[in-house]
């Protein structure tokens, strides 16, 4: 398989390499790509202010910018400084930053390097994908929600479920190796997390009827070479007992689709697991549940944190929220590690918020369970042990075969894999939030048919009984005592991923292409700007020569926000119109907030 590379630069580049790996256009003059530094161990542990190096931008998972130079003085001055067109085609990625070079990864695995204070191109690298992909990924199956940055490395998962590494400075393939045959099925919507010097990727696809389900694999950074791989439905021991029953190669699901979080004071990767296939219970295998002795239909380890040590994978202890998952309600997202007192205690917590919209905090040395918040209408969770976390679930949202259920939310969730944020100087979660629900019907498998994938369950989503009308929500909940301290409603959906940053901001954007700039004390909108189409990726805030940008990613295609928009049916976007954006105050305003910073 080939890939061609195209390296360029603001000045015209005059010489002409053909190598084996493809075409490489060479530049004479300097570029930033020439001050480029090494991402060593300790730069991921501690970043620059200006860089952007984890997908939520450093190992805690807080998507959290230390830029002020932003603020909430003078963000109603921000404006355009410039846009990249990207790939046509779902949206959902997460750019990286290092000394001002932007790394953007397009749908079907262009990945492009870009000056980040002109948006001048330096290098691209494309991949030669077979046709059956190019195909598949019409929708949103060839998109990556992010990529890693290591040492003189850019490695990223591909759409032909490969894992690979581009040299950061020419965007030549440093290695290429390939853990699962896309052609059964596999797939990759995420990129790795770098966590101890090891490359840490999680497999999806695992509802195309994979037997067994999905897995975590850790790979040498200079090789890619396979160190350890996890299975993430249970296979040994007690934990296999978890399965009703259901032999191993009829056990589906439990994807990995979106990156951990890494705590390097316990060498403990955090990651998420989804929920079994098919969704409906009966069809899966997992209800009705077994009179065996010692056998449960809980379905380890679908719905749960697990804590693995990232140079074996070891499992340290795991921690199961949704227990027999017949709702497509994961608990997959990002794990967040907080250090605050609970219950008079200082505690090392990680927290999480599942589709369910229900924010749940652990111990991240020891998985107990410490406290849960609601925040979105839900009626699936009848109760919650306030000791130990145990659900209890109301039985008339479980769907049936043959019956129509309400279930609030739908299955995109009340929160769906835009990242929610942490930022310290608020001590608050920031939740991009969304009200809806859903009639749940089955479509079961007919009699002697196989199943082959796919959830098996038809969701009409409807308005929360008694809406006002509003969908979309930002919600500000402070991690200290568990209240909330503004919400704000609006009509159109939250599709993107929330980005609070020093300067007193967060940033948002939702369906109907505005990109809000929100006060995260009162929730006052304080800024926003129509973009050309719908805002569903992750923003980010760098750096480059002295200046600080806000970066987000739109583009129509997205699963998740086209669900979402059926209750909005008014409000239309393009097909088309993938584009980076790139905001930053004029000159004279950021050079009077510089001014005012240093006063200060």
């Amino acid at each position: 398989m080939q890939k061609r590379l195209l390296l360029a630069s603001s000045a015209l580049a005059s010489s002409l390499l053909v190598l084996a790996s493809g075409i490489v256009h060479a530049q004479e003059t300097p570029s930033r790509l020439d001050s480029y530094t090494p991402v060593t161990d300790e730069t991921l542990l501690n970043p620059a202010d200006g860089d952007w190096l984890h997908w939520r931008r450093t190992y805690d998972g807080w998507g959290y910018s230390p830029l002020e130079q932003i603020n909430k003085d003078n963000v109603s001055n921000l404006t355009v400084a410039w846009t990249w067109s990207l790939t046509p085609g779902a949206t959902e990625t997460t750019p990286i930053v290092h000394d001002g070079i932007l790394y953007v990864h397009n749908n079907l695995d262009k990945v492009q390097a870009l000056d980040g204070a002109t948006g001048d191109l330096l290098w691209e690298y494309v991949r030669d994908l077979p046709e059956d992909v190019v195909a598949a990924g019409t929708g949103n199956t060839a998109t990556k929600r992010n990529m890693s940055i290591y040492e003189d490395k850019i490695i990223l998962a591909t759409s032909d479920t490969h894992i690979i590494a581009l040299d950061a400075k020419t965007g030549q393939v440093v290695w290429d190796v390939q853990p699962a045959d896309w052609n059964k099925g596999w797939r990759y919507s995420a990129g790795p997390l770098i966590a101890d010097g090891v490359v840490i990727q999680g497999m999806t696809g695992c509802g195309n009827a994979q037997p067994g389900g999905c897995f975590i694999t850790g790979h040498d950074p200079s090789t890619g070479e396979e160190k350890w791989r996890f299975y993430t439905i249970a296979r040994d021991g007690e934990a296999d007992k978890t399965w009703n029953g259901i032999p191993l190669e009829s056990r589906f699901g439990a994807s990995v689709w979106l990156a951990g979080t890494y705590d390097p004071e316990t060498k403990t990767v955090f990651s998420g697991v989804g929920q079994p296939y098919p969704w409906i219970a009966e069809m899966s295998g997992l209800l009705p549940a077994s009179e065996e002795e010692g056998v449960t239909n809980d379905a380890l380890y679908s719905d749960s944190t697990l804590a693995l040590d990232p140079q074996t994978g070891e499992l340290k202890w795991h921690h199961q929220y949704l227990k027999n998952d017949t709702w497509d309600l994961d608990y997959i997202y990002e794990r967040i590690l907080i250090d605050l007192p609970h219950d008079g205690t200082d505690r090392k917590q990680v927290v999480t918020a599942g589709k369910l919209g229900i924010i749940e905090s652990l111990d991240r040395e020891s998985g107990e369970w410490l406290w849960a918040k609601e925040t979105v209408p839900q009626n699936v969770v009848a109760s919650i042990d306030q000791e130990t976390g145990e659900k209890t679930i109301n039985p008339d949202s479980i769907p049936k075969i043959g019956e129509t259920t309400l279930n609030c939310p739908a299955d995109p969730g009340g929160r769906a894999w835009p990242a929610t944020a942490y930022s310290p100087r608020t001590q608050m979660l920031y939740l991009p939030l969304n009200e809806y629900c859903s009639n749940t019907t089955p479509q079961p498998l007919d009699a002697g048919q196989i199943y082959t994938g796919g959830g098996r369950a038809t969701f009409s989503r409807i308005p929360v009984d008694g809406s006002d009308g509003n969908i979309g929500r930002v919600d500000a909940v402070s991690m200290v005592d568990q209240e909330t301290a503004w919400s704000h409603r609006q009509r159109a959906p939250i599709v993107s991923a929330v980005l609070p940053t020093a300067g007193g901001v967060v940033f948002a954007g939702d369906w109907n292409r505005w990109f809000y700039a929100f006060d995260d004390e009162s929730g006052d909108v304080l800024w926003k700007m129509r973009t050309n189409n719908a805002i569903n990726s992750f923003p980010v805030s760098y750096e480059a020569d002295g200046k600080q940008y806000v970066a987000v990613a739109v583009g129509n295609g997205s699963s998740m926000a086209r669900s979402v928009a059926t209750l909005t049916p008014e409000l239309v976007v393009p097909t088309a119109g993938s584009v980076l954006w790139v905001f930053a105050l004029p000159d004279d305003a950021a050079g009077a907030a510089d001014t005012q910073a240093a006063a200060n």
